[in-house]
């Protein structure tokens, strides 16, 4: 059973940093495309960050310069590193894995994990 396990969430103040981990398990990680989703209360989930196989990456006007993605191969493992946080980055923060272009079935989420940035 493919799973995709996040950490790294928790309470920050404005303007601290955070780094998510995302693990994924029972995939070739490496044929997937990566991304960061956030989900605040009342509203619909959005792209934060994405990154290719080739380590090609793009992000969200919101968080372009204070948010980095990453990724490790060997590891199976995606990252998104966090800086100067701001109250409205106050969300669940998903892990998605994204192989479609192979098969279309091939698309998994991580269970969130809470980012909550509060004084």
């Amino acid at each position: 059973q493919v799973q995709l396990v996040e950490s790294g969430g928790g309470v920050v103040q404005p303007g601290g940093s955070l780094r998510l981990s995302c693990t994924a398990t029972r995939i070739t990680f490496s044929r997937y495309n990566m991304a960061w989703y956030r989900q605040a209360p009342g509203k619909q989930r959005e792209l934060v960050a994405h990154i290719t196989r080739n380590s090609m990456t793009n992000y969200s006007d919101s968080v372009k310069g204070r948010f980095i993605i990453s990724r490790d191969d060997a590891k199976n493992s995606a990252y998104l590193q966090m800086t100067y946080l701001k109250t409205e980055d106050t969300a669940v923060y998903f892990c998605n894995a994204d192989a479609t272009h192979w098969s279309p079935h091939l698309n998994y989420w991580g269970q969130g994990t809470q980012v909550t940035v509060s004084s």
